[in-house]
């Protein structure tokens, strides 16, 4: 009785009808390409790590916290999130005495980098005491003194200046004259920064815009002394100042701020698109395991009544899963690898992981999965194979030959609190503003994707029902169509559930960045009012808007230095940082009305000044607060404050979200050079000398590039989740096709020709596409117009051409997904 064990059972299942657990394969190896994928990326960026260069010669580094931090909640609840700060943060220079009397320490050195312009081309400036750890040596002359400088050949060259010459140069604190004291020739730490440029250690704080601070503090070790011992000792010295200490390759993190963007998207990426990617992948696979086994229904009922118990069924359910799933998921962790490398390597062309930082592959992600993928199994089997296994043995092969109209009672029950819930969260999203609206929006097409999978066959029956009526009058080959689909609703349903997730998904992902970047340039359109668009890629010097304003016919200047601050949104405990789009204008509010309108809808503008700010109305509402309230912000070095709101306006999508005076800006950001200058008036002639001159369509290009990188992210998703629940739509349409060979043979044995049979699945393959077109068109507009009118207060603007894309396609590969089994079948 060997061979009638429950593993054997399963052995002799997979090895003499494999086809039936070929659909059960591919929907397992493909759940594990998609977790496997998302988790290398989620594992490399809690790992990601930058080796230092400029600071490889300093044994220690000492620097200010990267990252803002928001406290929420108290005792057992409270909680704190760190977000990268969008500039650099800042410690005092002074600090450097104190660290250089730590033991072990041969000095301790301020370090300075900022920009600085010579005519129309860009250096990089630092302190000359930074060639201590950077291995500068000069070649000729000295050391710069105050109103000095250093020049490496490459700016010597482009100065057209030696030793002795002046050279005029523009900083933070203007344009000046400077004495070439000497040339030098870059170290091993003067990393691919193009011409740089060397000053006074005591006029470098006020030449970088930041009096009396330094970018790092960088401490040289004694010769024998222990990296950690110092460490330690810098530590003790720096106690209280807020100043973080770094060795090793967190020294790396300090000289390249992209490593904390770089790790916040791998995590967002392997995180939370993985982590719905995953539950996505699990859910198709589990239905795909579950119509497997509903779909050897019959021989379960035989086995039932020669005797089979129900455990011994179980059991072999079980084993069948041990014998599928771990090849499967051995499978699909090869190209989940390979897709992670393709993934990454885009990231890095895009610049938002450093070249520095090497994707970590280890075991990790790839035993969780194919342990994801056999627990999915393990649990669909169990679930599917449960009915089958209580049943009676005088009752199994009747129930076997009908499908039960029904669905269980616990499953109807979660799916309409699905539905519920669905339903209150687009009401919810509907409500909100911002990324609450989002957060919203996100479980409404979660949710209504459980209540069709769970509601499925009811859905299903619903739908064969209406497109029956529509298919009444397409001959006989579309009734028997309608008919078949009306009474095996259970087969339908799982047609079904693919098609859905690949529109809904699809439809959400690339349609919110649609509607953004439509609402956004219609912003820029009507808001840019200025005649010229001035700019330049090293930046405009700070008076830029003045000698602009004094070309002839010129009516108003206005500099615009944009950059991003943290604004803390949420309501109790629920609040996060969300990084706001900023602009710095150099003059009055009055003047930046005639060069931009911003829609102001309360206050006004012409009270924009120091602790004063103009903000736009969907982060009004995010914020919780409205003209004459303080708003908490971080500015773009961390520096914490809370200016008035004195205006609330309508395009901040397109423009910015936050409008400020310049002058309290530029201290908080690396560079003090203005992003464009708008123009109005004037001609383009006497405004080439700033820059480059465009007229408002200049704007648009400048803000369209920042939206790239979350297109590519939104389109990719779409196309990993649509792509997956296509193949997945595709593997159970044919699964059930090639199930239905009796059937179709029967067919044939009536006299139904072979043409009829076609035309028929052809028209079941209509009925699946569809429906499930409609199905998760009607989720992707539950989800898409409450986050819209949330993001942008307007609907969402979807492309014709687009949809239509979406729409063909899944009705193509209904069709095709049906011809091609059928035909097969039918030649046997």
């Amino acid at each position: 009785m060997r061979s009638l064990a429950p593993n054997g059972l399963a052995r002799a299942a997979v090895r003499f009808k494999p086809a039936a657990f070929a659909g059960t394969f591919v929907a397992l190896m493909m759940a594990a390409l998609i977790v496997s994928a998302c988790g290398i990326l989620l594992e490399t960026g809690a790992r990601a790590s930058v080796p230092p260069e400029r600071y490889a010669k300093a044994a220690v580094v000492a620097a200010a916290d990267q990252y803002a931090r928001l406290v929420t909640g108290s005792g057992d609840s409270r909680s704190e999130s760190a977000d990268p700060l969008p500039d650099t943060a800042r410690v005092d220079a002074a600090l450097a005495e104190k660290a250089a009397r730590a033991p072990g320490a041969e000095a301790a050195v301020p370090d300075f980098t900022f920009p600085v312009r010579q005519g129309n081309g860009a250096l990089t400036g630092h302190g000359w005491g930074s060639h201590a750890f950077t291995g500068a040596t000069l070649t000729s002359g000295a050391a710069p003194r105050p109103g000095e400088v250093v020049l490496d050949a490459a700016a010597a060259r482009t100065a057209e200046a030696g030793v002795g010459d002046t050279v005029v140069l523009e900083t933070a604190t203007g344009r000046a004259g400077f004495r070439v004291s000497g040339l030098a020739r870059d170290g091993s730490g003067d990393v691919a920064e193009g011409a740089t440029a060397w000053f006074a250690d005591a006029r470098s704080p006020a030449l970088a815009g930041h009096p009396g601070k330094a970018d790092a503090i960088a401490v040289l070790a004694e010769d024998g002394a222990d990296a950690d011992a110092l460490a330690a000792g810098v530590r003790k010295a720096l106690a209280g100042s807020g100043a973080m200490v770094h060795t090793g390759d967190d020294r790396g993190a300090v000289e390249d701020r992209g490593l904390g963007y770089a790790k916040e998207t791998l995590t967002g990426l392997g995180g939370s698109f993985g982590g719905i990617a995953a539950v996505v992948a699990v859910f198709t696979a589990s239905g795909t395991v579950a119509l497997s086994v509903a779909q050897r229904a019959r021989e379960f009922a035989l086995l039932r009544a020669v005797g089979a118990t129900p455990r011994q069924i179980r059991r072999a359910v079980a084993a069948e899963a041990l014998l599928v799933a771990p090849p499967a998921g051995l499978v699909g962790c090869l190209p989940g690898i390979g897709l992670a490398h393709w993934w990454f390597g885009q990231l890095k062309d895009r610049g938002a992981v450093p070249d520095a930082v090497d994707l970590h592959v280890s075991w990790i992600p790839l035993v969780v999965a194919v342990g994801a993928g056999l627990l999915t199994a393990l649990a669909a089997g169990w679930a599917a194979g449960r009915r089958p296994s209580k049943t009676k043995p005088g009752q199994a092969l009747t129930e076997a030959s009908v499908e039960r109209l029904r669905p269980g009672v616990i499953r109807t029950v979660l799916g309409l609190g699905a539905l519920v819930g669905g339903g209150f969260l687009t009401v919810l999203a509907a409500r909100s503003a911002g990324e609450d609206a989002a957060n919203a929006a996100l479980g409404v097409v979660m949710l209504f994707m459980l209540a069709v999978a769970l509601l499925g066959p009811l859905v299903a029956r619903s739908c064969a029902v209406l497109f029956g009526l529509a298919l009444s009058g397409g001959g006989a080959e579309a009734w028997l169509a309608a008919a078949n689909s009306r009474t095996n609703a259970r087969r339908l349903a799982s047609a079904i559930t693919p098609i859905v997730l690949a529109m809904a998904f699809a439809s959400t992902l690339v349609f919110m960045h649609t509607s953004e970047s439509h609402v956004a340039a219609q912003q820029v359109r009507a808001g840019v009012t200025a005649d010229h668009v001035v700019t330049d890629p090293a930046g405009l010097p700070a008076d830029a808007a003045g000698r602009a304003a004094r070309a002839p016919g010129v009516d108003a200047a206005v500099g615009l230095l944009d950059t991003q601050v943290l604004v803390p949104v949420g309501s109790g405990g629920d609040r996060w940082l969300e990084g706001s789009a900023t602009q710095g204008i150099s003059g009055s509010g009055e003047q930046l009305a005639k060069v931009e309108d911003l829609d102001v809808r309360s206050g006004s503008l012409d009270r924009v000044g120091k602790g004063r700010i103009a903000i736009d109305k969907t982060l009004a509402t995010s914020a919780q607060v409205e003209v004459g309230d303080k708003l908490p912000m971080y500015l773009p070095d961390g520096t914490r404050t809370s200016p008035e709101v004195v205006a609330v306006y309508g395009r901040g999508l397109g423009l910015a979200a936050v409008t400020m005076d310049r002058a309290s800006l530029a201290p908080h950001v690396t560079s003090g050079f203005d992003s464009m200058l708008l123009v109005r008036g004037g001609d383009t002639k006497a405004l080439t000398p700033l820059g480059r001159v465009t007229d408002a369509s200049g704007y648009a290009v400048e803000q369209d590039s920042d939206r790239e990188l979350n297109a590519w992210a939104n389109y990719t998703m779409a196309g990993v989740l649509g792509g997956f629940a296509a193949v997945a739509a595709v593997n159970t349409l044919v699964m059930t096709v090639l199930d239905r060979r009796r059937e179709l043979g029967m067919l044939r044995l009536v006299g139904s020709t072979r043409r009829q049979v076609m035309r028929m699945l052809r028209w079941e393959g209509l009925l699946v596409a569809v429906a499930g077109i409609v199905l998760g068109t009607a989720i992707a507009a539950a989800t898409l117009i409450p986050m819209m009118r949330g993001l942008t207060d307007e609907a969402p603007y979807v492309p014709p051409l687009v949809y239509a894309a979406f729409a063909g396609g899944a009705v193509g590969l209904g069709l095709l997904a049906v011809t091609l089994p059928a035909r097969a079948a039918l030649r046997r």
